[in-house]
């Protein structure tokens, strides 16, 4: 069995460990069954999720177990770790219909056929528990002083945390002590962020079973100044493609900054580490060679090879041949807006383009607007049907971003 350790320690994956000699030893020498968890807060994972899906995939291949917690049950509560307020309140049925987008995204990197990997609810076992007796069982296990210093309340207790959320860490440590029980799972993984969460767990299950279970966190997915990945002038990065397209997806880390192309080669792709360490040799114009296999792997990743190629094609035509491109991102004019005319403003917000009309307004005054590659000088510019050439008209946006209008 290959050391897995050492692959996500040369990854660049490890952010803080329990126990590192005794991890090390473990997973070269055991085939163990881990967990990581995920709040179905949202019915598709977004890119920062792709850490974890990407630390499950490498367990697995060296022969660990992973087990995906779907928080069906924390979910109803809600994680206050680095949130300056408390989450809205999920129902079941809208849980259970997120819980089940998951697993579709998840199967494309982790194989849940039998014995391989599993997904678990813990609303299975958490919302049927007897308030006195889990608080009798579990609470008297957890000191307040403890968790109050816990850097995941810290930043709560400031606006004020309720009592509801304070709760979370008892419930996350009850996950590891029932998944160790029941499932002989003996490490938990988990964001950075979930350091805190992690050891109450870990200290459950050495109270609670006199047994030693791990802790592992993996970095969360930042630029190099520190910035969390993942969000556009549209939100989030989905890995739905009906939320964010291939083409979006595939141009978000085509255009990834010079200085992250590298941690994001390591982190997010099954590229082998010689060949990343080539790739780190790439000065200015040539780091575009990295960004473009940064952006092939991501996206074939979660798309598919064919959904890759045609997204490395289309970007090919636009950027590189001064083409345009059959498959790029495209927005039809209603037949109001073609017989009466859309705002220039209004039209972009409506592509998805711009945040706001006062963002894009900013962007034609300053010029980083253009149509047909003429640039635009008057925020008040209408289009309609008679704008378009031949049923269709390119809006670009700086040099990177471009849109059909048809």
């Amino acid at each position: 069995m290959s050391n897995v350790y050492d692959v996500l320690n040369e990854r660049g994956y490890i952010a803080q460990i329990t126990d590192e000699d005794a991890v090390r030893k473990l997973l070269s020498e055991e085939r163990i069954t881990f967990y990581i968890g995920f709040d179905p807060t949202a019915d598709s994972l977004h890119v920062g999720h792709f850490v974890a899906l990407m630390v499950m995939a490498h367990m697995q291949r060296a022969g660990h177990k992973p087990i995906a917690l779907l928080g069906g049950g924390t979910a109803m509560v809600g994680d206050p770790s680095g949130k300056t307020d408390m989450r809205r309140m999920m129902t079941v049925k809208t849980i259970e219909h997120n819980a089940g987008c998951f697993k579709t995204q998840m199967s494309k990197l982790v194989d849940f056929s039998e014995g391989k990997a599993e997904i678990v609810n813990n609303g299975d076992w958490l919302l049927g528990l007897n308030y006195i007796e889990f608080l009798r069982d579990i609470g008297a296990h957890f000191s307040v002083n403890r968790m109050l210093a816990a850097e995941c309340f810290k930043q709560r207790l400031e606006k004020g945390l309720t009592f509801l959320e304070f709760n979370y860490m008892l419930m996350q440590g009850y996950d590891f002590y029932y998944l160790f029980k029941n499932k002989d799972c003996r490490m938990q993984l988990g964001g950075d962020d979930q350091w805190s969460n992690i050891l109450g767990g870990i200290d459950l299950v050495r109270k609670k079973e006199q047994a030693e279970v791990y802790g592992m966190t993996f970095k969360l997915l930042t630029t190099s100044e520190g910035k969390k990945m993942g969000k556009t002038e549209k939100g989030a990065v989905w890995l739905d493609p009906a939320k964010t397209s291939p083409f979006d997806f595939y141009q978000y880390w085509r255009n990834t900054a010079d200085p992250d192309v590298i941690n994001c080669m390591k982190l997010l792709t099954f590229v082998p580490m010689d060949e990343v360490n080539e790739y780190a040799k790439l000065r200015d114009v040539q780091i575009n060679e990295a960004k473009k296999r940064l952006a092939y792997e991501v996206t074939a990743i979660v798309h598919g090879t064919d959904e890759a190629e045609k997204c490395a094609e289309q970007a090919r035509a636009l950027f590189e041949a001064g083409g345009r491109s059959d498959d790029m991102p495209s927005t039809r004019l209603s037949d109001d807006e073609r017989a009466n005319g859309i705002g220039i403003l209004d039209l972009m917000l409506k592509a998805g383009l711009i945040p706001s009309k006062g963002e894009g307004r900013r962007l034609v005054v300053q010029g980083g607007v253009y149509l047909n590659d003429t640039p635009v000088s008057d925020p008040a510019l209408m289009i309609s049907g008679d704008t378009l050439t031949d049923g269709e008209l390119i809006i670009r946006k700086g040099k990177k971003v471009f849109h059909r209008i048809i």
